[in-house]
């Protein structure tokens, strides 16, 4: 199986074990998920477990919203049950049990790049009034979360190695290639029809602008939490997670980021805009 066809196979699975109960919330229980994961056995995957819900309580998250413990009653022969331990999931706490997996079995890194755009995805619903927010003010929101985690990105990416302005430019031309399917910044640029001076992200409608958070924010972690070491491992490292965004795209039925369509107003155009309407209310 090669590796596009292996994403898209561990997304679709995961998927597939998604449930959902009579009030519309949806689930995943740990051990299908432990299956899945490639545990041979359960006891092999509760210690994955108990280090995501320690991963919860840090990040000021109670674990009982996220990890329901419960008893289920199985069939074990001629019509007796026994219960064994079950756990309802939530999604975040499936991104943080794939956070805290062997990051070795490629059905573990598929599943980071799959529950953390999910989680991502939530997140932006879930701001105060984001989905029905005019497509402008989603793409200054982006654009401004954009620019803070470009600034956490370029330091991972100085830890790990890249510290020249061209070695940046470098990294994030294979990030953008990963992405956009081979396209860079140039290809990217030209494609948009913009001058010189004009900056590709200023050019992005809001679901273009969220895939590149998206891919900025997920290298950024990926460089940290593997502890990523020179130039050329980091170059790969953002490719990949840029490819990975894209072929979750690709199997969510998206359209790709190359083909969106270019904003008639510039992000700069909008602040101005913005200002303006600002200074006339005064």
């Amino acid at each position: 199986m090669n590796k596009v066809t292996a994403v898209e196979t561990h997304h679709k699975t995961f998927e597939s074990i998604r449930q959902t109960d009579a009030d519309g919330n949806e689930f995943w229980l740990s051990r299908q998920l432990g299956r899945v994961l490639e545990y041979s056995e359960y006891r092999h995957f509760q210690p994955v477990l108990e280090r995501a819900k320690e991963a919860c309580q840090n990040s000021g998250h109670p674990i009982a919203d996220h990890f329901e413990d419960y008893l289920e009653m199985v069939e074990i022969g001629s019509g007796a049950k026994r219960p064994i331990q079950e756990v309802r999931l939530s999604r975040y706490a499936c991104y943080l049990i794939v956070q805290n997996g062997d990051p070795s079995k490629p059905v573990i890194a598929n599943g980071q790049t799959y529950f953390a755009l999910q989680t991502r995805r939530q997140e932006l619903s879930d701001q105060v009034g984001f989905g029905q927010l005019p497509e402008d003010q989603r793409r200054l929101m982006l654009r401004n979360e954009i620019a803070r985690h470009n600034k956490d990105l370029a330091a991972a990416a100085k830890q790990a190695g890249v510290e020249t302005p061209l070695d940046y430019a470098i990294f994030q031309d294979h990030g953008y290639k990963g992405l956009y399917g081979g396209l860079g910044a140039k290809e990217i640029h030209g494609q948009k029809g913009l001058k010189k001076s004009q900056k590709i992200l200023d050019h992005m409608g809001s679901t273009e602008l969220a895939a590149n958070l998206f891919r900025a924010t997920q290298t950024e972690e990926k460089l940290k939490r593997e502890g990523v070491s020179g130039k050329s491992a980091a170059n790969r490292t953002h490719h990949e997670v840029g490819r990975k965004v894209r072929q979750t795209i690709q199997d969510l039925g998206g359209t790709m980021p190359e083909n969106l369509p270019t904003p008639d107003k510039s992000i700069g155009q909008l602040e101005r805009l913005t200002q303006k309407k600002v200074g006339n209310k005064k």
